[in-house]
This record gives structure tokens, C-alpha cells and sequence, in this order.
């Protein structure tokens, strides 16, 4: 049964961290503006696939206002949370998110940096260029083969 925005606001709210979850990728799919003061709120819950959902969802929703507390993510011990604000700032186009997300690009899960470089090129800031092409020599190919698409962004914007 699908819910409407006050359902999910309230499960979102509510006391199982599953359900917490699940209303965070449903109001990211909603995307009505008025969830982003609740995801913001939900970017300190204590489950991690609610912050990691929540993150995304942000993305989803275009919320600018979220960027620094999803910047402030990027520091999440979670690997998946570290990884959803790093796509979700991408998204965003965070030009104030370029040197954070520079910096997670030695994070140390592929995945995360991963995001950071697909995200440097979502951003499409030059300023990327240097720390994008260490990253196209990290160890993981995956992480090397983003930073050059990222690179290839770059050139194009």
C-alpha cells in the first residue's frame, strides 16, 4: 500500500529503523520539497541505512540546503552513508562540496571514493582536475576507471 507524504514523514519518525528506512527512499521517490527539513532530521539517526537513505533521498529531492550536513557525512563511520552523500552531493552539483569530496577520494572503501570521483564530474568544477587524476592511479580499477570518465566530464563542461 503506498503512503501519502504525511505517512512517510511519520514513519520516517517512527520507531523501527526498517521502516525509519524504507519512508526515506519513498520520500525521496515523492519528491515533494517539503521532506527535507525530515531527511535533514534524519541524517543523525542512529540506523544506518535510514542516514544512508536519507542522504540519497536529499539528493533526489534537488535539496540544496542539505549540502553541509551531507558534507559533514562524508566523516560518517558507515561506509554506505559515506557513499549515498557522496552520490548525492554529485547530484546536487555541491560546488561547496568539491574539496570535501576531493578528499574522499582516499577514503578508505573503493566505494566511497568511487562516488566522490563520479560526483567531482557530476560537479564538473576544474578545480577537481589534479585530485581526479591521482584517482585515475588509484588501485581499484573501478575507482581509477570513474576518476577518468570524471576527467572526461571535466573537459566537456
Amino acid at each position: 500500500m503506498k503512503k501519502n507524504y504525511e505517512e512517510l514523514v511519520e514513519s520516517l519518525n517512527g520507531s523501527f529503523g526498517l521502516n525509519r528506512s524504507e519512508a526515506a527512499v519513498e520520500l525521496g521517490k515523492l519528491r515533494d520539497k517539503r521532506a527535507a527539513n525530515a531527511l535533514i532530521d534524519a541524517l543523525d539517526d542512529p540506523h544506518m541505512g535510514v542516514r544512508s537513505n536519507a542522504a540519497f533521498a536529499l539528493g533526489e529531492l534537488g535539496s540544496k540546503e542539505a549540502v553541509p550536513h551531507l558534507v559533514r557525512l562524508l566523516a560518517d563511520k558507515n561506509v554506505r552513508v559515506r557513499k549515498s552523500a557522496a552520490k548525492a552531493l554529485g547530484i546536487l552539483k555541491a560546488e561547496a562540496a568539491v574539496l570535501p569530496l576531493t578528499e574522499a577520494l582516499s577514503d578508505t572503501s573503493y566505494l566511497v571514493r568511487k562516488s566522490a570521483a563520479r560526483s567531482l564530474g557530476q560537479i564538473g568544477d576544474p578545480g577537481a582536475t589534479a585530485a581526479l587524476k591521482r584517482a585515475a592511479l588509484d588501485r581499484e580499477r573501478i575507482v581509477a576507471d570513474t576518476a577518468q570518465d570524471a576527467l572526461a566530464m571535466l573537459k566537456h563542461t
